[in-house]
């Protein structure tokens, strides 16, 4: 009861003095056109219809056309006609979060979904469309964090408060990487987001990836694939808002979100809605603004707060195509690619991470030199057994023509088995190191093999 009467309270506080209201033009599609209020509105500020049997439909202002506002719903338009009314809602549209918020699942209103009763409200708001901190303020990258995953761990790793990004086709083993990483990375707090994901999976990923523990520690955003476009964009943006308040209070923060491409997709339905041209397969011009400001907003804070947020964000190329737009974007903003090929997946290696295509920006700064000289050594194993496979597949290449494709040859088996891990197994940074060692045989502390 404490906890309804303070949300009851909260929700007074913000209450408008008057209530200013315009009256529905035009419907079409998802657009609503309203007129009457457009000098009391702006692009991002909210709106209310009321529908014709009462229902209220909350509606975010995309653009203005011959004197009218613009509107999309973050609900459906059943029942809204000409000449319903259009309440302008207060204010710029933020979230209050708190530590009562851990172990929750709400919706892109930061709304709970889960059956658990009211949030707690937080004492300090975030804007939902915030600002990433100043460059010149931010802190830099921290220490290297145990992402669980040896193939990351060893090859791609991860530091406090860098951005990686995750790129997949469809049905590679992308969602179950991420369960692998929601249930094994160290950090304070964990803040899912499933933009757009399939209904039946939601739960799935809560009590099967997730389980008790690791949601006691994480806020799970969720906006099922059905939503309209509006809440599946503002879905993401109130994933980054709930992992800035707990960055601002000086916690390393765990940001995933899955996936970038249905944010996109979101953003080029509402803007091709509001008129936008189309530009490349068919995305407007808005989507390649929107992304690094919502990617931007993760990374370190300010080095008076201390916090960090560290992003790991899917992105679902289509038709395998690791050059598509939304890919080559998003490759150009963060901090890091991981990429899983659907070649790897089919001869049953997972998870499917091409370790040779992926990429971490902090490399090779984070790592000492031994472990850079075993890395190296490793990668180079690998490349030269991919450069000849077709022809040892085809039995065209004789052993001891070359030496290092021999060495190749002889390691590869061992080093496929290493990067082959099962999602209930979890590996440690040094456990990583220590076993990719033996298996090439070299002694990671005397700094042996590796050309240092």
């Amino acid at each position: 009861m404490p906890t309804l009467l303070k949300s009851l309270a909260h929700d007074v506080d913000v209450l408008p003095d008057q209530t200013v209201f315009g009256r529905v033009t035009a419907v079409l599609g998802l657009l609503v056109e309203v007129g009457g209020a457009e000098r009391h509105l702006t692009i991002g500020g909210r709106c209310v219809v009321v529908a014709r049997d009462g229902r209220r439909v909350p509606c975010e202002v995309v653009g203005f056309r011959q004197g009218r506002v613009l509107l999309m719903p973050l609900g459906s338009l059943d029942g809204v006609g000409l000449g319903c009314r259009a309440e302008v809602a207060p204010s710029q549209p933020a979230l209050y979060p708190g530590p009562g918020w851990l172990g929750r699942v709400i919706n892109a209103l930061g709304e709970p979904i889960d059956g658990k009763g009211p949030l707690p409200q937080g004492r300090i708001g975030v804007p939902l469309r915030n600002d990433p901190p100043p460059a010149h303020a931010r802190s830099r990258v921290g220490e290297k964090i145990d992402l669980g995953v040896r193939a990351l761990n060893t090859f791609v790793s991860c530091c406090r408060g860098q951005r990686m990004g995750i790129f997949a086709g469809s049905g590679v083993g992308k969602s179950v990487l991420m369960s692998m990483l929601a249930r094994y990375t160290q950090a304070d707090v964990s803040v899912i987001g499933l933009i757009g994901e399939r209904g039946r999976e939601v739960q799935e990923f809560i009590e099967d990836d997730l389980g008790e523990e690791g949601l006691a520690r994480s806020v799970v955003v969720v906006a099922t694939s059905d939503e309209p476009p509006l809440m599946r964009r503002q879905a993401a943006y109130t994933t980054m808002t709930v992992a800035e308040s707990f960055r601002n209070q000086g916690g390393h923060v765990l940001c995933m979100m899955d996936s970038l491409t249905r944010f996109a997709m979101a953003q080029r339905e509402i803007g091709l809605s509001a008129g936008e041209p189309p530009t490349s397969k068919g995305y407007p011009p808005t989507v390649f603004s929107e992304l690094p400001r919502l990617l931007e907003r993760a990374g370190p804070g300010t080095v008076a707060d201390g916090g960090a947020i560290t992003g790991l964000f899917t992105v679902l190329v289509e038709g395998d195509d690791h050059n598509e737009p939304i890919a080559d974007a998003v490759r150009g903003i963060v901090d890091g690619h991981i990429v899983l090929e659907r070649q790897i997946a089919e001869r049953g290696r997972y998870p499917a991470i091409n370790v040779l295509r992926s990429v971490s920006r902090t490399l090779p700064d984070c790592n000492t030199d031994e472990e850079n000289a075993l890395v190296r050594h490793a990668r180079q194993l690998l490349s030269t057994y991919e450069d000849m496979a077709e022809m040892i597949r085809l039995g065209a290449y004789r052993r001891g023509s070359d030496e290092k494709v021999d060495e190749a040859i002889r390691y590869y088996p061992e080093i496929e088995r290493f990067l082959n891990q099962h999602k209930s197994e979890h590996t440690s940074l040094q456990e990583g190191y220590r076993r990719l060692a033996e298996i090439l045989g070299l002694d990671l502390f005397n700094g042996e093999g590796g050309g240092q």
